[in-house]
């Protein structure tokens, strides 16, 4: 439902990130760095050697094999031994880190302590190594879903959704940045660009290539569990978290922002 009218304080909820404090961590921001980094090579275990496979063989699931290698003829890529579709959500693991550790060194201005690094880094390894299982285990992965040829929909559609939600995020970063490093914009709303669609365009470029990067290995019921689950979260915490805070910081502007820009992050929907 279009939002046309300031919004009513909401009590304060969980919000990992301190806005407003641009203080130096360095300790926390190399943690997170790191922690993030090691990501994809866990992944990598997981698809190409099926490491904890075991566990799931213990309670009577069973598992897919390795599947033919690709071969490119680009030897980084044909060294890596896995099946087209494995090697597509390792480039979304890839790929995710790259853009969170971009976001951190290159674009945010908030600090990342040692707590929040690890919540954060814990986090999106948890449901990078959840949609690796779903997509090796038999009754879950979404290589079996309908048509067994590659590229199946699940993939096809759920990279889809990763793409456009990595890029609308990154883009919005990026945008909003610019902005705010520019002295003649102290102390103002950032309010064009991709943030004229939506007033947390970000989140809703997080929702996304999650969505999607869980359907690509768990399937389109899956896919639609992330999404549901990171809507719920983002609107009834990170949103109400935000708006508090800009109310706070920018005043009438945000307020006029508000007004402007109807949706929070679902154009036409919320």
């Amino acid at each position: 439902m279009a939002d046309s009218i300031p919004e009513k304080k909401e009590t304060k909820k969980l919000d990992l990130i301190t806005r407003g404090d641009h203080g130096s961590t360095p300790l926390g921001s190399a943690l997170f760095v790191g922690l993030r980094a090691l990501d994809p090579l866990l992944q990598y275990q997981i698809l190409a050697n099926g490491l904890g496979t075991s566990l799931l063989h213990r309670i009577g699931l069973s598992t897919l094999p390795l599947g033919v290698p690709v071969q490119t003829g680009i030897a980084l890529v044909d060294g890596l031994g896995l099946s087209p579709y494995r090697l597509f959500l390792f480039g979304m693991a890839v790929g995710s880190m790259l853009k969170q550790n971009i976001w951190l060194l290159s674009i945010s201005n908030d600090p990342m302590p040692v707590p929040a690094s690890l919540a954060i880094s814990c986090y999106n390894t948890f449901l990078n190594s959840l949609n690796s299982y779903l997509f090796l285990c038999t009754a879950t992965s979404a290589s079996l879903s309908g048509n067994a040829r590659f590229p199946q929909l699940p993939l096809i559609i759920g990279g889809t959704l990763y793409v456009v939600g990595i890029l609308t995020e990154l883009v919005a970063e990026i945008q909003r940045a610019a902005f705010k490093r520019d002295p003649r914009n102290k102390g103002r709303a950032y309010t064009g660009g991709l943030w004229q669609v939506a007033r947390h365009i970000n989140y809703t470029g997080y929702s996304l290539w999650r969505a999607g990067y869980a359907m690509a290995g768990g399937g389109f019921t899956f896919g639609a569990l992330v999404a549901s689950f990171l809507v719920f979260d983002f609107t009834t915490r990170a949103v109400p978290n935000v708006d508090e805070y800009c109310t706070k910081r920018y005043g009438q502007d945000w307020v006029d922002f508000k007004i402007k820009v109807l949706y929070k992050m679902l154009p036409g929907l919320y």
